[in-house]
């Protein structure tokens, strides 16, 4: 290895070309429950108008959102997380002391380390072992299928599974591209042993990061620590190029989907929920219009709240349960997607 430093990642012509075939599948697990949280504090369009002189229209037609909601200064990512596992813990009716594992998909956690899973065992009293895991808007799918693989095979009998993420704390608030898009939130389930035709009939975790200059926070990590010169620049905040990121998201999105439909041997049809990650309404659309899915058939929130990152699909998921939209024996497929360039899609059988 060479003894000078790497160049860091530059954001000149990303070639994005990965997407693998491969899939798997992880039966015998159930959800028991779910639980979400949003902070009280509603930011409309209008107040961003207000506050930093954005374009309410502009916001709605390119992404469809209203308006979002803003965590207190006083409060965390791990807050948010704690508050949506109560919730899970207290509907499922079970005694935490079983909870054995504890994920927490986000990439805002409270403190570089400790990580916020251990903040999220210790504020409930948890026996777990508790990680995080990075994988931004994806976080969500990756922690789900990892806990799943640890309750199929026995070696966690109830796991606790979170996405959750404090946006408004690494967005630029004087950037109308990116921060209109994002809002705060945290979403959980429970994961125990289920009946063997329960849980993800196919699923797929991938990564293109030839992608990650796409949507990226310049500093913060080890190879650019912040220094006042990039804070001067507004280097620790998010950065997208959108319109790129906007075309791979709708051809990852289909080409997931897709693929979960073909190795199922399912259609559109079969399938009862459709809970993609809720990042704008056109990419949503511009995908469910390819692969010929009705409206009635997807599940869509961002209007109300915005982008939630690694909350977005099990907030999603908990609205749509709680609204009666979910049964036992249902087919739901979750797909998520986001920075690394990463992605997670589920087919999930309740």
């Amino acid at each position: 290895m060479s003894s000078q430093s790497s160049p860091a990642p530059q954001a000149s012509s990303p070639r994005i070309n990965r997407f693998s075939r491969r899939t798997n599948s992880m039966l015998g697990v159930q959800v028991v429950s779910c639980g979400s949280y949003v902070p009280d504090q509603i930011v409309t369009n209008e107040d961003l108008r207000e506050s930093a002189g954005f374009d309410p229209e502009w916001i709605e037609q390119r992404s469809g959102i209203l308006e979002r909601r803003y965590l207190p200064s006083n409060l965390a990512t791990s807050d948010m997380c704690i508050a949506a596992a109560r919730k899970a813990i207290r509907r499922a009716g079970v005694d935490p002391q079983d909870i054995d594992l504890v994920l927490v998909g986000t990439f805002t956690p409270d403190f570089a380390f400790p990580s916020t899973a251990c903040l999220v065992q210790d504020a409930l009293g948890l026996d777990a072992a508790a990680v995080d895991m990075q994988a931004a808007c994806a976080g969500f799918m990756y922690a789900l299928t990892t806990a799943a693989q640890y309750v199929a095979t026995g070696n966690s009998q109830l796991a606790l599974v979170i996405g959750g993420d404090c946006n408004s704390r690494i967005v630029d608030p004087t950037d109308q591209r990116t921060a209109p898009l994002f809002g705060d939130g945290a979403g959980a389930v429970l994961l125990a042993q289920g009946d063997p035709h329960q849980g993800l009939m196919c699923y797929q975790v991938g990564a293109d990061g030839s992608g990650g200059p796409m949507l990226n926070c310049p500093a913060g990590g080890s190879r650019q620590p912040i220094t006042h010169e990039q804070i001067d620049k507004s280097e620790h905040f998010l950065k997208m190029d959108g319109r790129n990121v906007f075309k791979w998201a709708v051809r990852v999105v289909t080409d997931t989907i897709e693929l979960m439909l073909e190795k199922t041997g399912m259609s559109v049809h079969d399938v009862d929920l459709f809970i993609l990650h809720q990042a704008n309404i056109r990419i949503i659309n511009y995908a469910m219009e390819q692969l010929g899915i009705p409206d009635d058939k997807v599940f869509v929130n961002l209007q109300k709240l915005g982008n939630t990152s690694g909350g977005s699909i099990p907030i999603a998921l908990d609205e749509a349960f709680q609204a009666g939209r979910i049964n036992r024996g249902d087919t739901i497929l979750m797909s998520g997607f986001g920075a690394g360039l990463s992605w997670g899609t589920g087919l999930l059988r309740w």
